[in-house]
């Protein structure tokens, strides 16, 4: 195998506490069709990317309600604690939703807990990305020096829907809240990636790669890649949706150089997570 994945950061996957991940997985299959490659739980996880010689796999919980946060933290917390002395790991993010009380709050119990960012999903939380409830989650978190991954673009489950986070909104935020640790899920925007390459590639957020390979045009994602920058790119998959090897080796066909398949297998991660492989 090629000698930059010796090392591999997956900065956008999901998993769920083993009393709900069959049924979390199988209810998400339903609405949106895509197949699992695991089966919803934490250990499917760490072996999916055990497969791909992997070396972290980032957690990003979703709440579809304010009242999740307290549970979803408790799991976080705990998956955390579970791998901080392993080389091979799970980092779990917290979750927040726009509607949460108290959110400054409630952001600054994660960070006490050592949790390095936050997942929010515009589609699933039925909120704009620039409603007032993101703008405060991001000045927070900028304050805070944390991550926040978004859902961006279209989400298949929710096809014939509104997309509540688009290029043109999440310039909105940009010029509200310029916060360098805002990724942008599924490079950028899903499948409105000619948006993406318009608007918000060269602006200084990040870009993940989850569930992109397979539907993305070869020669758009590079062009993408080109104009924002290698450093502002992340490997991701959105495991179970997509699987880990499978989307490595589709990164490997794309014809890169050593340099810039390194930082976007895991040292653009390991910056931006502070830590060290």
């Amino acid at each position: 195998m090629f000698a930059p994945f010796n090392k591999l950061v997956d900065f956008h996957t999901h998993c769920f506490p083993d009393k709900i991940a069959n049924a979390t997985v199988f209810a998400l299959h339903n609405n949106s069709g895509a197949i699992p490659h695991t089966d919803g739980t934490l250990d499917g996880l760490l072996n999916n990317l055990q497969n791909a010689n992997g070396t972290i796999a980032v957690n990003l919980p979703v709440l579809t309600k304010p009242t999740q946060f307290e549970s979803v933290a408790k799991f976080a917390i705990e998956i955390n604690k579970r791998f901080a002395d392993s080389s091979v790991k799970v980092i779990s993010f917290g979750g927040m939703h726009p509607a949460c009380e108290n959110i400054e709050e409630k952001m600054q119990f994660l960070k006490d807990n050592g949790i390095k960012g936050v997942k929010i999903h515009p589609d699933y939380q039925e909120t704009f990305i620039d409603d007032d409830g993101y703008i405060i989650i991001l000045e927070m978190a900028k304050k805070l020096d944390m991550i926040v991954v978004t859902h961006s673009g279209v989400d298949d489950g929710y096809k014939d829907k509104p997309v509540l986070c688009t290029p043109d909104r999440v310039l909105k935020v940009i010029e509200k809240v310029n916060h360098n640790k805002f990724v942008l899920g599924h490079y950028g925007a899903h499948r409105q990636w000619e948006e993406v390459y318009d608007k918000l590639a060269g602006k200084d957020v990040y870009f993940d790669t989850a569930f992109t390979f397979g539907s993305i045009d070869k020669e758009l994602f590079l062009k993408i890649l080109e104009k924002h920058g290698e450093d502002k790119v992340l490997f991701a998959t959105d495991c179970p949706w997509h699987d880990i090897n499978a989307d490595k080796l589709a990164l490997l066909s794309f014809g890169l150089s050593r340099e810039t398949l390194e930082k976007i297998a895991y040292k653009n991660a390991c910056k931006l997570l502070n830590i060290s492989l």
